[in-house]
C-alpha cells in the first residue's frame, strides 16, 4: 500500500501531555491512516551541517526545551529506530549525499506528536536532518527523490509550523491578521497545487513576520515534494494560535 503524506504543525512540547483540540485531531489521524511499516520525520528541530539520518536501533527521546513540567522532561517514547530504513533512505537520493547519525534520536517536533499518533511506541521511526545550509529547493527536490518509500510502507511526516514567530507569540487563543493571512494564502496554494510559490516563499503574504526562520517550515517542503502531481490534500488543526504560531497540519487524500 502506498502510504499517505503528513505534514503536522507541532507547536507547544505541552500538546504531548494536554488533552486539546490538537493532540486529539493526532490521535484521530493516527487510527485513520494505514499503518505504516515505519516512518520516516523530518523535524524542525534537528539542523545539521549537510543531510544526516538517524541510524540508531533505539533512538533516545530527546527533552530538547526547558521551562516545563515534569511530567513533560520525564516523557520517553521508546519507539524502536531502523538501520534498514536509515540504508534505504541514504540509498535513495542521488541529489544529496545523506550521511547516518547515531548521536541524535527522537526530538519533540516527532515525538510529542507521534505519542499522540502511535501511543504504543511500536512502530519504528527515523528521523532526517534539515541541511541548515541548503535553499528551500534543495529540501522539496530531496522530499521529490525520498517519495517512493511510500510505496514500500514509509510515513513520511514534515513536522514543524507554516506560520512560526516566537518573537512575536503572545499567550492568547487566536492568532494576529497577519498570521491568519499568511496560513490562509499558504492553504490556498497546497490545494491549487502551485508547489513554486511555496519553494519560492519570500514572495508570500507576510513572509517576513511569518517565517522569520525557515526551520519550521522547511519540513513542509519535503511533504509538498514527495506528493504526485494532482494529489489531493485535506487540512486538520487549521488554525492559528498564540498570536504567531499556525497549527495547521495536512495530509494526502
Amino acid at each position: 500500500m502506498k502510504m499517505p503524506l503528513v505534514f503536522v504543525g507541532h507547536g507547544n512540547p505541552m500538546n504531548a501531555i494536554e488533552d486539546n483540540e490538537f493532540s486529539r485531531a493526532w490521535t484521530q489521524l493516527g487510527r485513520e491512516l494505514p499503518r505504516p511499516r515505519a516512518i520516516l520525520c523530518v523535524s524542525a528541530h534537528w539542523e545539521t551541517d549537510g543531510t544526516c539520518v538517524t541510524s540508531t536501533q533505539m533512538p533516545e527521546t530527546i527533552h530538547d526545551f526547558s521551562g516545563f513540567p515534569a511530567e513533560l522532561n520525564h516523557m520517553e517514547y521508546p519507539a524502536p529506530g531502523s538501520p534498514a530504513l536509515a540504508r534505504k533512505v541514504m540509498d535513495s537520493t542521488r541529489y544529496a549525499r545523506i550521511r547516518h547519525d547515531r548521536s541524535w534520536g527522537l526530538d519533540h517536533g516527532a515525538w510529542s506528536v507521534l505519542c499522540r499518533m502511535y501511543p504504543r511506541a511500536d512502530i519504528p521511526v527515523v528521523q532526517l536532518s534539515i541541511d541548515a545550509g541548503a535553499p528551500p529547493y534543495f529540501h522539496y527536490e530531496l522530499g521529490r527523490e525520498l517519495a517512493p518509500l511510500r510505496k514500500q510502507g514509509v510515513l513520511i511526516m514534515g513536522s514543524g509550523n507554516m506560520v512560526h514567530n516566537l518573537g512575536a507569540m503572545a499567550w492568547q487563543d487566536e492568532g494576529f491578521e497577519w498570521a491568519v493571512e499568511s496560513d490562509a494564502a499558504m492553504a490556498g496554494l497546497i490545494e491549487n497545487g502551485d508547489h513554486d510559490s511555496l519553494v519560492e516563499y519570500e514572495g508570500l503574504p507576510h513572509a517576513r513576520l511569518a517565517i522569520p526562520t525557515e526551520e519550521h517550515y522547511l519540513p513542509l517542503l519535503y511533504v509538498l515534494g514527495a506528493m504526485d502531481r494532482g494529489e489531493g490534500t485535506s487540512f486538520f488543526n487549521d488554525r492559528v494560535t498564540l498570536g504567531s504560531v499556525s497549527m495547521r497540519g495536512l495530509r494526502t487524500v
